[in-house]
């Protein structure tokens, strides 16, 4: 496990490396979901699937930019699943963007996830490295080396709220709620990335990102082994929670294929009340 965290450190220097360089431009190849792939994703998982090859505890990566697992190593122990650059179309406005990762050992479901590691690509570059059982740490990096900065925890009630999803395709009693925590004096906190809200939410003290079932995506739109599951990890040991649509633990999860989604909601333990009481879960 501390050889794959330790590449990921190399990887995200590397890809934060080509944010800055690569050309920002689209590719001539579509990802698992049938979107036109800009240059910068196919290169940083091209970064990934070169770094985590070298490794002999892996046993197989999957990408949220390919169809199927690529295997490595038949001993190999870990199984990793991520999403090379969260929020890639961000990077031409020079928004944060980073990179998530799941580290699954046996079962490809929250049973068998082990550890989550992100990456966030911003006027610095940050980690948070999760396993069960403790605290998430968050890293940072200085001085030709990613430093140990603190373990990072979730107040009971936060002040941010990022809804996800475009508003006309939301429920009725997901616009209701969301209008009620604004009401309450909630600061609306939305990029379109990933990784950045829910990182920020996460040092700010809490709050709440949610991306609901919606008219056109039932089933949600974020994918369960690539991004899901490693939040939920981190805002569980974090001391929030995460559920779906029914108020079910998302580490209940069990995906059905490689690129299952779910809808999700990720924050502290008074926002996920508040939810749960709308949704009369």
């Amino acid at each position: 496990m501390k050889e794959i965290i330790e590449s990921i450190k190399s990887i995200a220097i590397e890809i934060d490396n080509a944010i800055k360089n690569a050309d920002l431009g689209y590719s001539e190849s579509e990802n698992s979901s049938g979107e036109e792939q800009l240059k910068l994703d196919v290169q940083s998982d091209l970064i990934i699937e070169r770094e985590l090859g070298k490794l002999q505890s892996i046993k197989a990566i999957v990408s949220e930019e390919k169809e199927d697992a690529m295997n490595f190593h038949s001993d190999g122990k870990y199984i990793v699943c991520y999403d090379p650059l969260d929020g890639s179309s961000l990077v031409d406005v020079n928004l944060s963007v980073g990179s998530i990762f799941g580290i699954y050992g046996g079962s490809l479901d929250g049973a068998g996830l082990l550890a989550s590691v992100y990456v966030v690509y911003g006027p610095r570059i940050e980690m948070v490295v999760t396993t069960r059982g403790a605290k998430p740490m968050l890293y940072r990096y200085s001085d030709g080396g990613f430093k140990e900065i603190s373990e990072v925890a979730l107040g009971e009630k936060g002040k941010l709220c990022a809804p996800g999803g475009t508003q006309q395709n939301w429920e009725p009693k997901h616009k209701a709620f969301i209008d009620s925590l604004f009401g309450e004096g909630y600061r609306l906190r939305y990029s379109g990335g990933m990784v950045p809200d829910l990182h920020q939410i996460l040092l700010k003290g809490g709050g709440l990102f949610s991306y609901p079932a919606t008219s056109d995506k039932p089933n949600g739109k974020l994918r369960q082994l690539f991004e899901v599951l490693p939040f939920a990890l981190v805002y569980e040991e974090a001391g929030g929670e995460a559920i779906d649509g029914n108020g079910d633990r998302l580490m209940n999860l069990k995906p059905s294929f490689l690129h299952d989604t779910s809808p999700c909601f990720f924050g502290s333990k008074s926002e996920i009340s508040k939810l749960k009481t709308a949704y009369n879960i």
